[in-house]
């Protein structure tokens, strides 16, 4: 069951990463196809963490039940019991550690997923509205492009990182080590999009220096969702 959770996540991560590569080659380089990739990974890997919760509750009663048919049993019995039932036995808490490391990882990816989400969202918002402003050129406009598309490439390898991360058999780490590699990802992708947002916010800060007077400020304050300096 475990492999399986590895192979699905990779499947998914597999099709986010190539899908979110193929509308750099297009003219709007990150358009909707990288949301309704992540989009759909997403959800079908929430399905999949119930699954894994469902497997979860079901290890820890069957854990209760033996903890309980111990506690009943006299000594003599329990040293009775054969090799095969004290395997049996383990086998279940093995499990359950498994299941719960996999829901870990899981986790941690979903959270991933989202931040490359809500990287593309911020992105559409902010250049959208960076042409609807007027205070820039068609060049600025197509260096804007250029960042945004250095990001968002980037954003994608450290989402392709976990590939690594979460295939099976091909790695041999600790689940320390492979948590840690998530984290690391994570940072990564998450500087991603520290970076947009600070792009962005210059170039706002852009804008608001090159409005001439009172009332061109005020359209661009109104454009950015910005208080008005009244």
């Amino acid at each position: 069951m475990i492999k399986y959770v590895y192979s699905f996540a990779l499947t998914l991560l597999f099709y986010c990463s190539t899908g979110a590569l193929q509308p750099l080659q297009a003219q709007d380089p990150i358009t909707e196809v990288i949301r309704a990739a992540v989009t759909k990974a997403i959800v079908a890997m929430d399905l999949q963490v119930q699954r894994l919760q469902n497997e979860t509750i079901w290890l820890q009663n069957a854990q209760k039940v033996l903890e309980n048919k111990l506690s009943e049993l006299k000594l003599a019995e329990i040293a009775a019991w054969s090799e095969a039932q004290r395997q049996l036995y383990a086998g279940y808490y093995e499990e359950l550690w498994q299941v719960k490391t996999a829901l870990t990882h899981y986790r941690r990816v979903r959270d991933m997923l989202e931040r490359q989400t809500a990287l593309v969202a911020e992105y559409q918002r902010a250049y959208r509205l960076f042409q609807q402003d007027g205070h820039f050129t068609a060049e600025e406009l197509a260096f804007m492009q250029q960042v945004y598309r250095g990001i968002l490439a980037g954003s994608v390898q450290h989402l392709d990182q976990l590939l690594l991360v979460l295939r099976p058999g091909t790695m041999q780490m600790r689940d320390a080590q492979r948590l840690a590699l998530l984290e690391e990802a994570a940072a990564q992708l998450d500087a991603n999009y520290s970076d947009l947002r600070a792009f962005n916010a210059e170039n706002i800060r852009l804008s608001l220096q090159r409005a001439k007077d009172q009332q061109s400020l005020q359209r661009v304050q109104r454009l950015y969702g910005l208080p008005s300096s009244n």
